[in-house]
């Protein structure tokens, strides 16, 4: 519609509520088409769709909402278009011609939509961002895994990664919302983000399983929404990301040493089911125990016989070796 040089206001949604603000038009009923919404928009009424736009129900529509309605807008269009999004509650696009812009509204929120090109520079810039970050998060993840087989950890070295996967998770986050406006156009965008974010949401969660201190009213979920709630100058404040996510009893001294429960290590050795995961968390209570444990300590564990006692010793050795090399290796 706004490369065809019109404008349009468009309501997805054709419930009741909507009908009884209508005046005018006419009833159409066909499926929806981009072809059809444009040739549509050579009339001055809006356009209703079906509450999943899969069909336009009506054309040339004249809407009554509700005067008393607040709006901020200053053009007819665009304040009958907040009344109507603000009252009812359905979505609402407004196309504006004179603009050149087109705005989404939903309930009290306002959206301007970005052109394609723009959004796909946007979308590269966060990429190259993200990337770096990434690099920088398995840098400070393999130290990590190194220092927790060393048992050597401290809070300080907890927090930077914590610290550094947030982070990621917040760039993709923006990214994320780039792809919703870009849809089909944001595919190798989505190909590649999907690509550097392989295994970080994973990782973040077991890291914040493996340290935080869970009481009767505080778990993982809430440790996980605590960790997502925190604004940036609050992430990068030890003693605030330590208090929030219950780390350590101390949040002034980041050199407290703490162990790892273990639940990131095993989540790398294969063909270990998380039921066995967390019986063997429960039975040793923190990896330098585990790693100490001999084949027949592991075979106390359920379902875990001599030979496969045995295989998880060798693969945890295996794994503990791995991780020292690859710190001293990058």
């Amino acid at each position: 519609m706004l490369q065809s040089g019109r404008g349009g206001l468009i309501i997805i949604g054709d419930g009741p509520e909507v009908l009884n603000i209508c005046s005018g038009g006419f009833l159409l009923d066909a499926a929806f088409t981009p072809q059809r919404l444009t040739e549509l928009a050579k009339m001055d009424g809006a356009i209703i769709l079906a509450g999943d736009a899969s069909r336009i129900a009506r054309a040339n529509v004249h809407l009554v909402p509700n005067p008393n309605v607040p709006t901020v807008e200053t053009g007819t269009r665009h304040r009958t278009a907040e009344r109507v999004a603000r009252s009812l509650h359905v979505p609402v696009i407004a196309v504006s011609q004179s603009r050149k812009e087109i705005q989404v509204y939903v309930s009290d929120q306002r959206h301007r939509l970005e052109p394609v090109s723009r959004l796909l520079d946007r979308s590269n810039q966060a990429l190259q961002t993200l990337e770096r970050f990434r690099n920088r998060l398995s840098s400070v993840t393999k130290t990590l895994g190194a220092l927790e087989v060393e048992d050597l950890v401290t809070l300080r070295d907890v927090i930077e990664v914590l610290q550094r996967s947030e982070m990621v998770m917040r760039i993709a986050s923006e990214i994320n919302r780039n792809l919703v406006e870009l849809g089909s156009d944001g595919r190798l965008v989505r190909l590649q983000l999907d690509e550097l974010m392989g295994g970080v949401v994973d990782d973040r969660r077991l890291l914040v399983r493996d340290y935080f201190h869970e009481d009767a009213t505080f778990h993982l979920e809430e440790a996980m929404e605590a960790l997502s709630d925190l604004d940036d100058e609050a992430l990068f404040d030890e003693a605030v990301l330590t208090k929030a996510l219950h780390l350590a009893a101390s949040v002034s001294d980041l050199d407290e040493t703490l162990e790892s429960r273990g639940y990131r290590f095993l989540a790398k050795v294969p063909r270990l089911s998380d039921d066995q995961v967390e019986l063997l968390v429960q039975a040793f209570e923190t990896l330098p125990r585990l790693l100490r444990a001999t084949p027949a300590d592991i075979e106390s564990i359920d379902g875990l016989d001599g030979v496969r006692a045995q295989a998880l010793k060798d693969a945890l050795a295996r794994l503990a070796e791995s991780s020292i090399l690859d710190r001293y290796d990058s």
